[in-house]
């Protein structure tokens, strides 16, 4: 089976050794290995995929996870193959209620293969669909929308998620969360066609060069990385020459966006592909 491991925490010497030579000597076939120093904010993370006999990954997860007490590293032992059944997701918003609504009604019928573990926001305008659709809420933002990052992570742990999912949360993660769930764990919904249009405000920037097809992007979050190679799906429509903004803006967020991250979701959570040096592929064996 593949695992991912990923390893965060203060700057320090010693700290990749003891995690590798560990796996290594399981017997271990390492995949996949990046690491990431960063001087301004004295942070190391790690992140390693490998391969192993499943009978020892329980036995791997206690062994890193003392590790990472004694080195005062934050780890995380994962793999897709344990809930490959139905993976547990987290639902992360802001203002928009569509693509998290379209991803609910995905699951309750089956089309998405998936539990909604928990719905986050970093403003509480979602929270009657967690209340509708019977699904634990929480609110991590403060009195302007800002977003508390580290309390996001503890929730992710608290429900033990495999996926997270950004149906328009309107915040950027920070580095040491996006490695925390590194491996094709974090998936956004990007109100534009990447690499096209990666700003704010991609309807209007897309209009304004005179573009009669609009999309959405369901994509990796990867730390400090553009999202270029890190597509899973892509969703568009087409109007006519002269069509009004807001018609474009309503078309995309009620209609296309939901759609895009559905499938984008159903593609990760069937496996069709995997992320493998910062690069979607498909699933091997496919």
């Amino acid at each position: 089976m593949f695992v991912v491991i990923t390893a965060v925490g203060p700057d320090n010497v010693g700290l990749a050794d003891p995690i590798i030579h560990y796996v290594t000597g399981l017997g271990a076939n390492i995949a996949e290995i990046q690491m990431y120093d960063h001087d301004e904010e004295a942070v190391f993370a790690m992140f390693l995929r490998i391969q192993i006999n499943p009978e020892l990954y329980t036995s791997l997860r206690t062994a890193l996870s003392e590790i990472g007490r004694l080195k005062k590293l934050s780890v995380r032992v994962w793999s897709a193959d344990i809930r490959q059944e139905s993976p547990r997701v987290a639902i992360c918003t802001t203002y928009r209620p569509e693509p998290a609504l379209a991803v609910l009604k995905a699951m309750k019928a089956g089309e998405i293969k998936a539990t909604p573990a928990v719905m986050i926001g970093n403003r509480d305008n979602c929270k009657p669909l967690s209340e509708e659709y019977g699904v634990d809420w929480h609110s991590i933002g403060g009195e302007k929308g800002e977003a508390d990052d580290d309390r996001m992570i503890e929730i992710l742990d608290q429900y033990d998620v495999d996926y997270v999912l950004l149906a328009r949360y309107m915040r950027i993660l920070p580095a040491a969360s996006c490695w925390k769930y590194a491996g094709g764990r974090i998936i956004n919904l990007h109100h534009g066609l990447l690499p096209s249009f990666p700003g704010i405000r991609p309807y209007h920037d897309a209009n304004e060069s005179r573009m009669l097809t609009f999309g959405a992007t369901c994509h990796f979050i990867v730390p400090e990385l553009d999202a270029g190679n890190q597509i899973i799906h892509q969703e568009t429509f087409s109007v006519e020459p002269g069509t009004k903004i807001d018609e474009i803006i309503r078309v995309g967020q009620e209609v296309n966006e939901p759609a895009c991250l559905v499938k984008g979701l159903q593609r990760v959570v069937d496996r069709e592909i995997e992320l493998h040096f910062h690069r979607v592929v498909p699933r091997k064996g496919m």
